[in-house]
């Protein structure tokens, strides 16, 4: 990633990197595709940093989105492109990518304070929620915001 700006490559680290970095607390973390990028994202993002010193985004790697259930051609942006994508936000301290179906493996190496999901999860049905009570964490679901979601945009553009 050398040809990126400082700017942009400074906020992509890596799992491990993630796991060993003295983070600022609270450290807010939040996870997911982040495929095609939208308002709803950008407004869910800046929530979650105002929650806190630090927000940590894991993205679904390639092969982690893949078993989401979004369908067989989906991501539609590769994985170096959505943390490009994602780094380039203001309100995001770092990104890093998963390869697992959950982040939980993430997420106990980091020990965030604050685990956030869209409104669109219920966080108590959440492996993430019961793990980071496991050390005194807490989870919050963000307000959804209507009419905004990756997968209806992408039905709307393949229906025009």
């Amino acid at each position: 990633m050398t040809d990126l700006p400082r700017s942009l490559s400074s906020k992509i680290i890596s799992s491990t990197g993630a796991a060993t970095y003295p983070w600022p607390r609270p450290l807010v973390f939040t996870n997911g595709v982040f495929d095609v990028l939208h308002r709803g994202h950008v407004t869910y993002l800046a929530a979650a940093r105002e929650l806190g010193a630090a927000l940590l985004v894991a993205l679904n790697s390639d092969a982690s989105a893949r078993v989401q259930g979004k369908g067989p051609d989906r991501p539609l942006n590769a994985e170096l492109d959505r943390l490009i994508v994602i780094a380039a936000l203001q309100s995001v301290s770092f990104v890093t990518l998963f390869d697992e179906k959950t982040p939980c493996e993430l997420l106990a190496r980091c020990r965030p304070d604050l685990y956030v999901k869209g409104g669109d999860y219920d966080i108590e049905t959440l492996e993430e929620t019961r793990l980071m009570r496991s050390w005194g964490g807490r989870s919050l679901a963000i307000p959804f915001v209507d009419g905004y979601s990756t997968s209806a945009l992408v039905r709307r553009i393949r229906g025009a």
